[in-house]
């Protein structure tokens, strides 16, 4: 399988948690986590891709997320009408960007491309097909349940023709009571939505 272009800064990116703020000692105060989507680049493990779309170029963006989970705070749900920051757990990047970071990644190797643009790209970067994605709900609870909820949509003609729109729901259980298992939890349902998309630009190109 081609490798993809993001393999090189995958393993900064793919970790689950990238730095922690000082460390804890006596008298000092704990520290501030900071946290990363991971996609499916695993190094050592091989990912056996959907479809070979070595030839096709795809746009990924813009990924728009709701105001009140755009935070540099991780949020928790609370309840069915509550929300509630993470006090010591933060995004190592904005939740938009790295969203974007980890479907472009992955698709890159479900369709076993490396031309792979991430929003916004140049006026000369071709794309053969473009996905935009507005996503409605991405947040979870520790030792609960993390939910993923978002309209996408494919165009084609360097973005100009839409070709469908679709709406995804997803779940996955949180294996753990801590922010980090809710984080793994949250990049498993990237990674699904991902093999979503994947399916239809396969069959898409296959017209």
């Amino acid at each position: 399988m081609r490798s993809s272009k993001f393999a090189g800064t995958a393993f900064l990116l793919g970790a689950l948690v990238i730095f922690q703020a000082g460390c804890l000692g006596p008298g000092k105060n704990p520290p501030t986590r900071f946290y990363v989507l991971s996609s499916l680049y695993r190094g050592e493990t091989a990912i056996e891709p959907v479809a070979d779309m070595a030839d096709v170029a795809i746009g990924v963006g813009p990924v728009r997320i709701p105001g009140k989970i755009d935070r540099p705070q991780v949020v928790t749900r609370s309840t069915r009408n509550e929300i509630r920051l993470a006090g010591l757990a933060e995004w190592g990047d904005p939740l938009g960007a790295g969203f974007t970071r980890a479907m472009a990644e992955n698709l890159a190797l479900l369709l076993n491309t490396e031309k792979v643009s991430i929003f916004p790209w140049l006026k000369a970067t071709r794309t053969d097909y473009q996905v935009m994605v507005d996503v409605v709900e991405f947040i979870g609870a520790p030792a609960e349940t993390a939910r993923l909820r978002a309209w996408w949509t494919i165009f084609g003609d360097g973005g100009r023709t839409e070709l469908l729109k679709r709406y995804s729901r997803l779940e996955a259980e949180v294996g753990g009571d801590e922010i980090a298992a809710m984080v793994q939890a949250q990049s498993l349902l990237v990674e699904r939505f991902s093999r979503q998309i994947a399916g239809a630009l396969k069959a898409l190109s296959q017209k």
